[in-house]
């Protein structure tokens, strides 16, 4: 596996260990700050493909305006996006792409800063859409709408604070589990601390509701769906309980980075899973085919 690549806006692609940040940057010390991420696929040739990245260049900026923080210009992302995939130290393998915004120094006026990443991604990212994962649900300790009337909570908001999505992740470990699934105080299936939950029942996919339930609008989730639909199938938005979720036809969870990966247990609990269908969703979402395990 090659190193990581660091690009800043501003002064381009650094060397990799090259300092970006000050020590009182309000990214570092207080989480002040937002990001996006997503695939960069795998080199052919000189050429590199990046998924869907005028919607994460879109969602990053209106994570921004929640934050009240200064984004820059979304053509300036881009721009970064395109030298660092063109530069020579540039991973040839799959990676991740992750654009970060922070507030900057504490008291210095000196503005924001904006950086990207180029990282390759770590097998347990193939085996996730090759066999699946094992997933635990948590408690989120809030109300399916808690979010309705509180916008200073953030919901729906990829701030770079992401304490509480790590933790969740490392609980999900100690019960022997691959990824956690949050869950309403009410009962209700949310989403999981690095993904969107998709679940099917016949012809129709199901997906969380954004807005009052606090969970992110899902760049994944907005092309699966558009494409579903252009396929005959009907996808909507709705509220489902756990046992949903287990009770279905097949359960994934979807992000631009890990892509599609099916959940295969619950709680302990099977869920249904239809390989044919997993690869037919893998094309809806415009991933790379990783042959799932039956």
């Amino acid at each position: 596996m090659t190193g990581q690549l660091v690009a800043v806006l501003g002064r381009g692609v650094l060397e990799r260990d090259e300092p970006i940040a000050y020590a009182d940057d309000l990214g570092l010390t207080r989480g002040d700050g937002c990001f996006d991420a997503t695939l960069v696929f795998a080199a052919e040739g000189d050429r590199r493909r990046v998924l869907h990245l005028d919607p994460h260049v879109a969602r990053l900026g209106r994570s921004a305006a929640a934050l009240e923080l200064e984004c820059p210009p979304a053509q300036d992302w881009k721009d970064l996006v395109a030298e660092a995939g063109s530069h020579p130290s540039a991973p040839p393998e799959e990676c991740m792409l992750k654009l970060v915004l922070s507030r900057g120094r504490e008291d210095h006026g000196g503005g924001v800063l904006g950086y990207l990443t180029v990282t390759p991604l770590p097998e347990s990212s193939f085996d996730a859409r090759r066999r699946g994962l094992h997933v635990a649900s948590m408690d989120r300790g809030t109300a399916a709408d808690a979010y309705a009337k509180t916008p200073w909570l953030l919901g729906g908001v990829k701030t770079i604070a992401y304490a509480i999505n790590l933790a969740a992740k490392r609980e999900a470990d100690r019960r022997g589990a691959q990824e956690a699934l949050f869950v309403s105080a009410d009962g209700y299936a949310l989403e999981a601390p690095t993904a969107a939950l998709i679940v099917r029942h016949g012809d129709e996919l199901v997906t969380t509701p954004t807005g009052p339930t606090g969970v992110l609008a899902s760049v994944t989730i907005a092309t699966t769906f558009e494409a579903a639909e252009k396929a005959g199938m009907y996808a909507t938005h709705r509220l489902m309980r756990v046992s949903e979720v287990v009770d279905s036809d097949g359960a994934w969870l979807v992000s631009s980075v890990r892509g599609i990966a099916p959940i295969r247990t619950l709680d302990g609990k099977e869920v249904p899973f239809d390989a044919e269908f997993h690869e037919q969703l893998t094309d809806l979402a415009g991933f790379p085919k990783v042959r799932a395990v039956r």
